[in-house]
């Protein structure tokens, strides 16, 4: 995940170089490219009580590969970057070691023992080799090496970090690592970097053949999958998503293999051997299923009250929203002489269902009810600041019926009133945002789009990937910055439609 950042005092300068204050004084001068002073780490205290202004620092990566390159520094600079012999006697394989930040693979080189520990996460190296230092070091590790979550010009990028200044992380080159062992090092793509096999790991071996481990996403949609509780039609949708899930991950891992363990740039190649492979003997799973089934299946689930249907939706919701029986979240605060008061008179209260504590979100219901219009989960719940608000899904279509538009009213969301006298939530797909005037970054033409089809078709089916193809004019309309609880009737909405707007 990159090089940690460091920061060194004046004296861990010199502490580093071996050279007292003057000698500081004078690589300055001696070394036009000898790092400048850096800003130091933001302290928000610096300056006040008893703190006094922060002193000066140097970047310890740039003053550690600065030392590795300059000859009068070189034995004081990082490690794997100094200047080396080119016929050093090959290095050996040290086995697998245990680490506080994951398993690793020993190297003995001939600049002592490199420690390869196979995590991407941020100082990874700076710790394994702090708890080395702290430790006193028995097997006398030189160097830690972890993964950078990268590629470089010869295998996966590193970054290191030297025993004799565990604080201090630069990068390191694979290449050279694997030049000091002798042998292209091992490595395993991100999803089968598991300790077991990496323990098992010996040079020379093939690559193992590994089913990829289910991630969480996965066993609950497995889980949902099984249980009797659910119809048949809520299994294949629960499973039809889980294997969308294994395919992927198979996928991203053969794709990982291709990418990491490449043949590399021109004539040289690299020096990479790729330890693990997925198991493809029944891929691809099979996904796609009847959309309608799939989507009556989620239907099920969203009605059930049973954990397992809370979990595999909330992964729906966040995968594929699409599949779902409802549209956007909205939130508007309950308040009495207002539209959104009008339409919540005909919710109905009711048990919650695991569509209720999905848009919950974690937050406390004070009580559940349903639109019996549109069948969608609405709750009553307080907000950030503990006043009382309606949370709901809107609609992904309304009860035609033979009725029309007849206006609709802006307030914290876009209402729709008809013509045989209900108040809707004016339907949205899923992944949109209603909004009108200065919405702080969004635009009203989702809205516009919603209005232009209700117009013609109260009961329309959504479509809103093209919603800038909107009509301009009644984009334009809802351009404007109207007062929540402002009307727009049917006549003003249909005026605005026909209405190219008028250039400045």
């Amino acid at each position: 995940m990159g090089v940690s950042d460091s920061y060194l005092s004046r004296a861990e300068v010199q502490q580093i170089l071996g050279i007292n204050s003057f000698g500081l004084w004078r690589l300055a001068r001696k070394y036009d490219d000898f790092p400048q002073p850096t800003e130091p780490p933001y302290d928000p205290f610096a300056g006040f009580g008893e703190k006094k202004e922060p002193e000066e620092v140097w970047d310890g990566t740039q003053v550690y590969r600065w030392a590795a390159d300059t000859p009068e520094f070189t034995h004081r600079g990082a490690l794997l970057l100094r200047p080396r012999e080119q016929d050093l006697p090959a290095g050996r394989w040290a086995g697998f070691q245990d680490t506080v930040r994951g398993p690793a693979l020993d190297w003995h080189t001939a600049v002592g023992t490199i420690r390869v520990v196979h995590c991407d996460d941020r100082r990874v190296a700076t710790d394994v080799a702090s708890a080395l230092a702290a430790s006193g070091n028995p097997d006398s590790v030189v160097t830690v090496c972890a993964l950078y979550g990268d590629m470089s010009f010869r295998g996966p990028s590193l970054v290191a970090s030297d025993t004799a200044h565990p604080g201090i992380e630069y990068e390191a080159d694979w290449g050279d690592v694997a030049a000091l062992a002798g042998q292209d090092l091992p490595w395993w793509p991100h999803l089968l970097r598991l300790p077991q096999l990496i323990r098992e790991w010996q040079p020379g071996a093939p690559a193992a053949v590994v089913e990829v481990p289910p991630n969480g996403n996965e066993k609950v949609l497995r889980r949902a999958a099984r249980n009797d509780a659910f119809d048949v039609t809520s299994h294949l949708a629960a499973t039809d998503m889980a294997n969308d899930i294994r395919n992927e991950r198979i996928d991203h891992t053969t794709h990982d293999n291709e990418i990491f363990g490449k043949e590399g740039y021109g004539e040289t190649r690299n020096p990479v051997a790729v330890a693990a492979v997925p198991d493809r003997s029944h891929h691809p799973l099979p996904v796609g299923g009847e959309r309608q089934v799939l989507k009556a299946g989620w239907s099920k689930l969203a009605l059930s009250n049973h954990p397992d249907a809370v979990a595999a939706l909330e992964v729906a919701v966040g995968r594929e929203p699409a599949l779902l029986p409802f549209g956007a979240l909205a939130e508007v605060p309950v308040s009495t002489g207002t539209i959104s008061d009008r339409w919540t008179r005909r919710l109905t209260m009711c048990d919650p269902t695991a569509a209720h504590v999905v848009l919950a979100q974690g937050k406390k219901a004070e009580a559940f009810f349903i639109d019996p219009l549109t069948d969608m989960p609405v709750l009553r719940t307080p907000d950030d600041g503990g006043r009382p608000v309606w949370r709901f899904y809107a609609p992904l279509s309304l009860p035609a019926g033979g009725a029309e538009l007849t206006s609709v009213v802006l307030h914290h969301t876009v209402w729709v009133l008809t013509s045989d006298d209900h108040v809707h939530p004016a339907p949205c797909t899923p992944s949109e945002h209603l909004w009108w005037g200065n919405g702080g970054g969004d635009r009203p033409s989702e809205a516009a789009m919603v209005i232009d089809a209700l117009l013609d078709d109260l009961g329309a089916a959504l479509n809103l990937r093209e919603h800038w193809k909107a009509p301009k004019g009644l984009t334009a309309l809802l351009n404007e910055d109207h007062r929540q609880g402002s009307e727009l009737t049917r006549s003003t909405l249909l005026h605005a439609r026909m209405t190219p707007p008028r250039a400045n």
